[in-house]
């Protein structure tokens, strides 16, 4: 392919890491185990919970969604970083990284909103307990999950879209893991003024409203959980949302790190094990979370394997 200022990109090179061939495939068998055990822990969870009829509850249906947004993540990102990986480098068609990017997108912004309808079934359960299974009835549920998952299908295309439609006439080569929104405008050869203001107006009911409702939940959860009389109580009432908790932490300290913080601090090695982090870090350990500090997900696996 031409690389000059009039040619056309119709495919893209990935650097990967450019480490020894000692540390590419230790990190390839690395992130392969992690790949392997992200959709083992994932589709686990979500056997359990359609199983299993004492988690047909609201909460472990998000869960079950939460563990369907983390397979589409990974899936869409690690296969094709392992092939990067193993090669010291790959191409990929301008459409294949463009589809790669919509996927990503469509599933940071569901869980963004997934992280806050959880958060206020954890409101309505702590704080208003008696009409609890009235609010978050099953069908209100599938409502709500349905429109996440509209939503960000929807609002990630236009955003999308816009991205595929500047003009890319090179370099062709991405000093990254994947294709990530950052990468992409640093190749591009036209204005990014639209994409940008995209950005920060898609920002507002993807991350700053959604934000906004997590914090307004658990400070009032906080403030109901320290009117409880009883320390059994308390402990009973934090460890139903700490889960959850942990999380939201996990899940909004990796974005915060990534694309709040400046790009001119940060090195491209540094970018790339940030990215890391939300895409195979935070999958990985969500499973795990949710597993481990669970009494009914333990008790419906024991259920399961006997």
């Amino acid at each position: 392919m031409e690389d000059n200022n009039t040619s056309v990109v119709t495919e893209l090179f990935f650097l990967g890491f450019q480490v020894s061939q000692v540390l590419r495939i230790l990190l390839f068998f690395l992130f392969l185990v992690a790949y392997c055990l992200i959709i083992y822990g994932n589709l686990l969870i979500i056997v359990l919970v359609s199983s299993s009829r004492n988690l047909h509850t609201p909460m472990y249906f998000f869960i079950s969604q939460l563990s369907i947004s983390d397979i589409v993540l990974t899936t869409d990102i690690v296969p094709n970083m392992l092939y990067v990986l193993l090669n010291n480098g790959g191409t990929i068609t301008f459409v294949g990284c463009i589809t790669q990017f919509y996927f990503f997108c469509v599933s940071e912004a569901f869980e963004c909103l997934l992280l806050t309808v959880m958060s206020y079934d954890r409101y309505v359960a702590i704080c208003n307990p008696l009409r609890y299974t009235t609010i978050m009835t099953s069908g209100r549920c599938v409502k709500l999950i349905t429109m996440c998952w509209l939503f960000g299908f929807s609002i990630m295309l236009i955003y999308t879209v816009t991205t595929a439609m500047l003009d890319y006439c090179g370099p062709n080569i991405i000093d990254h893991v994947f294709c990530d929104l950052v990468p992409l405008l640093e190749i591009a050869c036209s204005g990014t003024f639209m994409v940008d203001l995209e950005v920060y107006l898609l920002s507002l009911p993807i991350v700053f409203i959604p934000t906004t409702i997590i914090v307004w939940s658990y400070t009032y959860i906080v403030i109901t959980v320290l009117r409880i009389p009883s320390s059994t109580g308390r402990q009973k009432a934090f460890s139903t949302c700490s889960s959850h908790l942990i999380v939201v932490s996990i899940f909004y300290w990796t974005i915060f790190s990534v694309y709040v913080v400046p790009t001119n601090t940060k090195t491209p090695t540094i970018s790339k094990i940030l990215s890391l982090l939300y895409t195979v870090l935070t999958p990985l350990l969500n499973p795990i979370i949710y597993s481990l500090r669970n009494k009914d997900i333990k008790k419906a696996l024991e259920k399961y394997i006997t």
